[in-house]
Order: structure tokens, then C-alpha cells, then sequence
């Protein structure tokens, strides 16, 4: 291997590792969003009836009064249900767990690129 695909290769393997560590913290982010969701939903339990302040988006909340603890809750393709917060929070927790696993699977290319990487490296070398 001469010095110029050496170092395109080695370019190309940073470029991958980028790409991973950004999706990483994506997932990263999304999981404590997820985790801090479920914590919040625990605060609507018992609160029939009382005011709350609702986010209405980027930071803007109004207050309201709770009217039920039945959740409208989105479940993909634009598709809505009725849900407790229990089954609510039972839906979230299966999300982190599908976005766990994720972390779980690019953390693992993330490592088979490091271990490519010092191959390429020592060949390379000698």
C-alpha cells in the first residue's frame, strides 16, 4: 500500500468514526429525553384535575387544568391512541431499550473500525 491510500484510508476511517460518534450522541440524547419523559409523566399521576403548565413547544408553556390522565399518544405512522400513563411510560421504556440496543450496535462498529484501523496501521508500519 503506497503512502497516498495509506492516508485516504486512514481519512476514510475517521470520516466512519465521525459518523458513529455523532449517531452515538443522538442516541445518547435521545435516551435521557426518553428517561426524562417517563420521570415527568410520574408527576401527572394523581393530578386530575389540578393546574399544570403545558408545554406548547421551544420553551413556551401555558398553564392549564388537567382534565384526564388518559394520554393521546403518537405510535408511528401518524397513528394515535389513547394510553394511562402507565402504559404511556411502559411504551417509552421500550423505547430506551430498542435505543440501547442501538448504542449497544454502534458501539461495536465503532470498535470494529478501531480494530481495522491498527491493523491498517501496522501493516503499514512494517
Amino acid at each position: 500500500m503506497n503512502e497516498q491510500e495509506f492516508y485516504f484510508k486512514l481519512s476514510m476511517f475517521e470520516q466512519q468514526m465521525q459518523s458513529i460518534q455523532q449517531q452515538l450522541q443522538a442516541v445518547e440524547k435521545a435516551i435521557m429525553d426518553m428517561s426524562t419523559l417517563s420521570i415527568d409523566l410520574d408527576e401527572l399521576k394523581d393530578s386530575k384535575g389540578k393546574e399544570i403548565l403545558a408545554s406548547i413547544g421551544k420553551g413556551i408553556f401555558v398553564k392549564t387544568k388537567l382534565l384526564s390522565e388518559e394520554l393521546t399518544v403518537d405510535i408511528g405512522g401518524k397513528n394515535f391512541v389513547k394510553k394511562s400513563i402507565s402504559d404511556t411510560q411502559e411504551i417509552i421504556k421500550e423505547q430506551i431499550k430498542k435505543l440501547r440496543d442501538t448504542k449497544k450496535e454502534l458501539n461495536k462498529a465503532l470498535e470494529e473500525i478501531n480494530k481495522q484501523l491498527t491493523e491498517i496501521i501496522l501493516k503499514n508500519q512494517k
